[in-house]
């Protein structure tokens, strides 16, 4: 719902001040482009392109010049320790290369939101804490940032934690609480 993918049964969603459900398709589809990043479970990538121009291409949809997008992607790439891999296709490398690529994906632009789902789950743990450094940045700088996993470690990155249990959110506040087992 946050990302415009999907109506509430009841409520308001907001991004960037819009509610989002009196926004149209086409601004939407803008909003999505611009400035709200996704790392999918399943990742996203096409298969037909590289890891550079899966990077470059929400930019490049969003009207940026292919070779300013491209060099933007590289520089991601390297963010998340893969400029080595920016000409190979997603079939070429493996589940957590693929992983990174899609959040360096997810981080090129002016994201002010970012929507991770288990972001790190096929990845090892010094390449975990890599990530969640980067994605931590981008918060620092500004950005908001949602993130479901399953992972009671990266508790510890977060600044506010909620946990579901069927079908129910129950708020936990500060995320330090949590990682240190004090919260219930």
């Amino acid at each position: 719902m946050a990302g415009g993918l999907d109506q509430p049964t009841a409520g308001d969603v907001y991004v960037e001040g819009h509610a989002l459900a009196s926004r149209t398709p086409a601004e939407l589809a803008r909003l999505r482009r611009q400035h709200i990043g996704y790392v999918f479970q399943d990742f996203n990538l096409v298969a037909g392109l590289t890891a550079a121009e899966n990077v470059a291409l929400p930019r490049e949809l969003a009207g940026l010049r292919p070779r300013i997008a491209r060099q933007e992607a590289a520089s991601a790439l390297q963010e998340v320790g893969l400029e080595e891999l920016a000409g190979r296709f997603p079939h070429e490398m493996s589940g957590g290369q693929q992983q990174r690529v899609a959040i360096a994906r997810a981080l090129l632009g002016n994201r002010r939101l970012v929507l991770a789902d288990e972001p790190t789950g096929a990845l090892d743990t010094t390449t975990a804490a890599t990530v969640m450094q980067v994605l931590r940045s981008r918060i620092d700088a500004g950005a908001a940032g949602l993130l479901v996993t399953h992972d009671e470690g990266l508790l510890a990155w977060a600044d506010r934690v909620v946990r579901m249990r069927d079908g129910h959110a129950s708020d936990l506040g500060k995320a330090n609480a949590a990682a240190k087992g004090t919260a219930p």
